[in-house]
């Protein structure tokens, strides 16, 4: 199976985190929130699958290419 790894697109801070290791999301589902800016960015799965890794908590803050999740797509 193919896995898909989520980087941070920009420099922020995990608002909140929507799923958890093990999970099975659907693609564009939100996986969490990272507010940059004082603006707040959902972090969407790009594809259907099951939630391997969370590498993030809330509060963290993250750089630009940090991995944030690993996804093993369906």
């Amino acid at each position: 199976m193919a896995q898909e790894i989520i980087e941070a697109p920009i420099p922020g801070k995990i608002v909140s985190v929507s799923v958890s290791a093990g999970d099975t999301v659907e693609e564009d589902a939100e996986l969490c929130a990272l507010q940059s800016m004082k603006m707040q960015n959902p972090i969407l799965s790009p594809v259907d699958g099951k939630v391997l890794e969370v590498k993030v908590e809330a509060g963290q803050t993250v750089e630009t290419g940090d991995v944030m999740f690993v996804i093993e797509e369906d």
